[in-house]
């Protein structure tokens, strides 16, 4: 049998009057010309996945969120889709409501701009696994678990 990496991350969706704060990737060199999570990022080690998506939120956004303004949406088991992938990721997605702060671009070399968007008013480029879990998102599906790829 052979095992795989699996590399953990969290995203965050600001949710503000039915719309979600996103984010258009540029200079990455991954999913660039996108628009994904307002703030997103790998799980360091020794930290939970709330952890994460409160760091990634102050990082990227200078939003401070507690614990408590998180709502988890989804976690999601992905993988490339091919025969023999060569990594499985797991994703945890939260909703947050509440933060203090306005969201502003923090890593202008990573993102190119932010938008709110109707959740049924999303953006053409939005990678397949993230339109999956906005999907969710809209349809109210609270700690749903979702997998891609497979």
């Amino acid at each position: 049998m052979t095992r795989v990496s699996l590399v953990p991350a969290s995203y965050v969706f600001l949710r503000r009057h039915g719309a979600v704060l996103l984010q258009l990737r540029h200079n990455t060199g991954y999913m660039d010309g996108y628009w994904t999570a307002g703030a997103a990022g790998h799980i360091e080690l020794g930290e939970t996945a709330v952890d994460a998506a409160i760091r990634e939120a102050r990082e990227e956004l200078g939003v401070v969120i507690e614990p408590s303004g998180l709502n988890p949406s989804t976690v999601m088991q992905r993988t490339d889709g091919t025969a023999e992938p060569r990594e499985q990721r797991v994703d945890w997605f939260f909703v947050c409501d509440a933060w203090s702060g306005e969201p502003t671009i923090l890593e202008p070399r990573k993102c190119a701009e932010l938008a709110w968007f109707g959740l049924d008013a999303l953006p053409e480029h939005v990678p397949d696994y993230e339109r999956l879990a906005l999907d969710a998102v809209r349809e109210g599906h609270a700690s749903s678990l979702l997998s891609f790829g497979f």
